[in-house]
């Protein structure tokens, strides 16, 4: 499937997004909900490019970015107007190459970088790729030239780190810049047009199992819209027939489900601003707006949140008795929504209620912040699942992103997490958190909130610090990981009980990329040399790190000395026992690592007390008499360290006594 700058979702077995709009990542809250409500969602993770790639329908140019991209080191640049499936296919193009079927995490991880200067962190390190690492640049959201002329300054540096590296990079161009393009890039560009509209649709009915003639797509509204519109919308229209058919409410023929997406996509809009024209009373509209944000719910729990939305817009019910007024049945068959026989409510047209949130939050501008409130206290109604609550969310998130109003979602998030009980963090602030972060234009502006919350002094609550780390590990962890490790090192070095969770969401992400436990080290060995705040922590975490479990494999023993060499010359202390033992189990375990012994011995350079103490640990360590495999390793590493110190003790000799340090001194 294609489109147009963006991969639109509509069947949650092929999560992409296709077009201008939004594009959504949904980790903590699982994804089961997913499933069941085919909620759009993008990811770059190996297993959703998987499902994407099942959909995708390759736009014109494409062959030939393919042959661009292959040699290692290669740059292309995809250009193209909206519509011409750009952002899917850039995706496809670093999911395409070089896969081999592999599980290994970092070999398939496709990167995203910031595309504006604003997005990016201040403390990010720059960019350092190695031989085959994937990256995807989209600056298609770019409209102002002088950003893009910084964007384009900086992709010309990535540009030759790419290529020194060996490694990979797409680019997708802001389609309303073609004047503005640098000259020397035009042997990188490869231009893309939009795919058959008619090939889309197929594509998308086909992955969901249905059964029609290609005669069945010849309607002449179809076809206009498969002509003029965007691929999103097209994406759409093949996900309402899917739900016309699932919902068992309109036929038991394609043509039928047909016909009725046909009229979601092209008449809802109009028909809900002439029922808003009829509709002037305060219930009458509430209980409209209510019904569309709790769509599925139960009856009764419908009922409270119209309750609810009256008191916060200030509407006070004439003092009557219940019985005196227009019955909750008859309110709702008037303005069009029906009780199901498990006595959810929902409207009886497809997709209706999408169109009245949209004209609600379009139209009533004054009643957004009333509106956020009312959520707040809303979605934790106690008739509703914990299904029921994300759709909440998410239908609250989607509106609030669509009028530019990121910060209704990020202080509900903040709401829910530090309120809530369990250690795991509320479902809906994770849900409201993610689904701001995979907001194409809006996702850098919940990063660098994020950024600001774990950054800035003082304290944070634990349930908001929860839910970042999260966030983290499972939303910016898989498209902008060196700005997830940048938020986790914060987290990991403050106070309190969330500060453990975020150690270990650290330490994860950093173990699963040799890049980033690279980055990390780097961060960790100028924080301890630093000193104070916080000086302690960073040298456990380095510590931590540098442990054999912790390394990727096969370890790049560089890597390792620069970290061991910081460790080892602080004053011996309690925090080299596991970390040199976890080497030694390693060894004694694969005798291919015994080039651990001797780096960690030459990371010492010759100090005589971080010898002694090497030495020490390794007694410990093998004195189990049952371990004969130990003594073996022990013995070996006793002869790095006796070489190392006969090393030191005969430079001593040739240079003149030294003065003793600080550690010796110990």
């Amino acid at each position: 499937m294609t489109g147009q700058d963006r991969v639109t979702v509509n069947d949650p077995r092929a999560p992409v997004n296709n077009g201008e709009g939004h594009q959504y990542v949904f980790y903590g809250a699982g994804t089961d909900w997913t499933i069941r409500k085919g909620v759009e969602y993008l990811r770059i993770a190996r297993e959703d490019r998987v499902r994407l790639a099942d959909r995708f329908v390759p736009p014109r140019g494409y062959r030939i970015a393919v042959d661009h991209l292959e040699k290692p080191g290669s740059v292309v640049l995809l250009e193209g107007p909206p519509g011409s499936g750009r952002r899917a296919a850039a995706i496809m193009l670093l999911h395409g190459f070089g896969e081999d079927g592999s599980a290994d995490e970092e070999r398939a991880r496709v990167e995203e970088l910031p595309a504006t200067a604003k997005d990016e962190d201040r403390n990010e390190k720059p960019l350092a790729p190695g031989e085959g690492d994937r990256f995807l640049l989209d600056l298609s959201g770019i409209t102002d030239e002088e950003e893009y002329t910084k964007a384009q300054r900086r992709l010309a540096v990535h540009r030759s780190k790419v290529q020194e590296a060996g490694a990979h990079m797409v680019v997708v161009l802001p389609s309303v810049m073609e004047h503005a393009h640098a000259p020397d890039f035009e042997p990188h560009m490869v231009k893309l047009e939009r795919p058959r509209g008619i090939a889309v649709v197929t594509r998308y009915l086909r992955m969901d199992r249905m059964a029609f003639h290609p005669t069945d797509l010849g309607s002449a509204d179809l076809q206009r819209l498969c002509d003029r519109s965007p691929m999103r919308e097209l994406a759409r229209l093949a996900g309402l027939v899917k739900a016309a058919r699932d919902s068992g409410r309109f036929g038991t023929d394609f043509s039928g489900w047909l016909d009725q997406a046909l009229h979601a996509v092209t008449d809802r809009a109009g028909e809900v601003g002439r029922q808003m024209i009829a509709v002037r009373t305060v219930p009458e509209r509430a209980l409209l707006l209510a019904a569309a944000v709790f769509e599925g719910a139960r009856a009764d729990t419908v009922y409270e949140a119209w309750q609810s939305l009256m008191k916060k817009v200030g509407h006070k019910e004439e003092v009557t008795s219940e019985f005196a007024r227009t019955d909750f049945g008859e309110r709702l068959q008037g303005l069009g929504i029906e009780r199901a026989p498990d006595g959810r409510l929902r409207f009886e047209r497809l997709a209706y209620a999408d169109a009245v949130r949209t004209y609600f939050w379009a139209n009533f501008p004054g009643v957004r912040d009333d509106l956020r409130d009312w959520i707040d206290c809303a979605a934790g109604l106690d008739g509703l699942t914990t299904a029921d609550q994300v759709d909440v969310v998410v239908r609250f998130g989607e509106r609030s992103l669509a009028v530019g109003r990121p910060d209704h979602l990020f202080d509900l998030a903040a709401r829910w997490a530090n309120r809530a009980a369990k250690a795991s963090g509320d479902p809906r602030a994770v849900t409201a958190l993610e689904l701001g972060l995979s907001h194409e234009n809006l996702g850098g502006w919940f990063r660098r909130r994020m950024y600001e919350c774990v950054a800035r002094p003082g304290s944070l609550p634990d349930g908001l610090a929860r839910v970042i780390t999260t966030a983290c590990r499972q939303s910016i962890g898989a498209t902008h990981p060196d700005q997830a490790m940048v938020r986790l090192h914060h987290l990991a070095v403050r106070r309190g009980e969330a500060a453990h969770g975020a150690r270990e969401a650290l330490l994860d992400l950093a173990s699963r990329d040799r890049r980033l436990y690279r980055l990390l080290i780097d961060r960790l060995r100028d924080r301890t040399r630093r000193g104070p705040p916080g000086g302690d922590l960073h040298l456990r975490l380095l510590t931590e790190l540098l442990r054999s479990d912790r390394a990727p494999y096969p370890p790049r023993w560089s890597d390792l000395f620069l970290g061991w060499k910081t460790v080892f010359s602080q004053p011996p202390t309690d925090l080299w026992n596991p970390l040199v033992s976890s080497w030694l189990d390693t060894v004694a375990d694969d005798r291919t690592q015994e080039m651990a012994l001797d780096v960690m011995v030459g990371a010492t350079h010759g100090r005589t007390a971080a010898l002694h103490r090497l030495y020490v640990i390794a007694c410990d360590w093998a004195r189990p008499a049952r371990h004969p495999s130990r003594a073996a390793v022990a013995t070996l590493f006793w002869q790095h360290i006796d070489h190392a110190q006969y090393a030191r003790t005969e430079s001593t000799e040739r240079a003149g006594a030294e003065p003793r340090t600080t550690e010796e001194e110990r």
